[in-house]
């Protein structure tokens, strides 16, 4: 088992500085985000992040990404893509920057069923059954130019979106070649929706299960109510150690399944600065891991 981080956590970072400040903490590899982003006043997760390469004239970057990367003695885990399935021309550049990249992986969004999935992508009003059987045809099309480009094109389990769950992830994938569609599942995001327990969620996905995030996440008291005069619940993300998630559980319940791929880390809490965060769960990770009884990499340090 080898651990990342997903730059979308590192927003104060640029590029240089990631690959730097990773390097030097022993993290194994990185987990480029790529898309195009608003402006911000302040470097935010989602918008004004520093170390997120824009997706419009990717391939220029491509060079220079693939080049901090190795001199700093990273890995690729994958790429943190945000091109959505029914785009095939961005799905097919997301797919061949992945192979020119040797970054393996790359993740391929699902169509989001609210407004708060994928950058507040507003929902398109199509029923359910619809959405997830136009998606079943695109990601027959994304196999194939998977195949093609000799990569990997992931689906990851998210909250208010079609594959919130195991369960529906595997019904859009079933039947498709895992070497070349899987899925990533998520301890964070299915805190707040598609929750099954873990182990037979793995067993379930089975070969499809591909990749492994790892964020944590609490559900608050937001002090409002409903109509009817009940309280209303928000869900926040949280430091790896204090959120509802057991990421201890979550790593037995992998040693049990016999995973021994990657862990990519993107922690969205904000009580720690940037470095103090990713290095205390590097440590963290590393110490847990192993009290899992999983393989864990000697890294890097």
């Amino acid at each position: 088992m080898k651990f990342s981080v997903f730059t979308a956590s590192t927003p104060e970072w640029t590029p240089e500085e990631a690959a730097q400040q990773l390097a030097g903490q022993g993290w194994d590899g990185v987990e480029w985000r790529i898309t195009d982003q608003g402006d911000a006043p302040e470097p935010g997760f989602w918008a004004g992040n520093k170390a997120t390469v824009p997706l419009a004239g990717m391939e220029d970057h491509l060079d220079r990404i693939a080049a901090i990367t190795s001199d700093a003695g990273l890995e690729f885990s994958g790429i943190g893509g945000y091109a959505r399935c029914d785009n095939h021309d961005d799905v097919d550049r997301m797919l061949a920057a992945t192979a020119k990249l040797g970054a393996g992986q790359v993740r391929v969004t699902t169509p989001p069923l609210g407004t708060a999935a994928w950058g507040n992508e507003p929902a398109s009003g199509t029923p359910y059954p619809e959405l997830f059987a136009a998606a079943r045809r695109d990601f027959e099309w994304i196999a194939e130019r998977a195949a093609h480009h000799g990569v990997k094109a992931l689906v990851e389990l998210h909250h208010r979106t079609i594959t919130a769950s195991a369960s529906s992830a595997l019904r859009l994938l079933d039947g498709l070649d895992p070497r070349h569609v899987g899925v990533i599942h998520d301890l964070g995001n299915l805190l707040i929706e598609g929750q099954e327990d873990y182990l037979p969620a793995f067993e379930l996905l089975g070969d499809y299960l591909a990749h492994v995030h790892v964020k944590n996440a609490v559900w608050v008291d937001s002090g409002e109510t409903d109509e009817s005069g009940a309280a209303i619940f928000k869900n926040e993300w949280a430091p790896l150690r204090a959120g509802q998630g057991s990421v201890l559980q979550y790593f037995k319940a992998l040693a049990a399944f016999g995973y021994d791929g990657w862990v990519t880390v993107e922690d969205f809490s904000t009580e720690l600065p940037l470095a103090e965060r990713t290095a205390g769960n590097l440590e963290y990770l590393r110490a847990t891991a192993a009290l899992a009884g999983l393989n864990v990499a000697a890294g890097r340090r």
